[in-house]
């Protein structure tokens, strides 16, 4: 089995951990309504995707 030969400092281990973040996830905009909503998903303004009514909104 591998293990390390040397010690891992807290520093290197902190600096490797610190690139795990979290991404906030892009927003495209209806072409109906023009009100963001996430790509490639139903608006849940009006409700439409890709130039047809998905979700009733009433």
């Amino acid at each position: 089995m591998a293990v390390p030969k040397k010690k891992m400092s807290r520093s290197r281990t902190r600096r490797r951990k610190a690139q795990w973040k979290l991404n906030r996830p892009g927003a495209s905009t209806c072409p109906q309504c023009h009100s963001p909503k996430l790509p490639h998903r139903a608006c849940p303004n009006c409700g439409t995707y890709r130039g047809r009514e998905i979700i009733d909104t009433e």
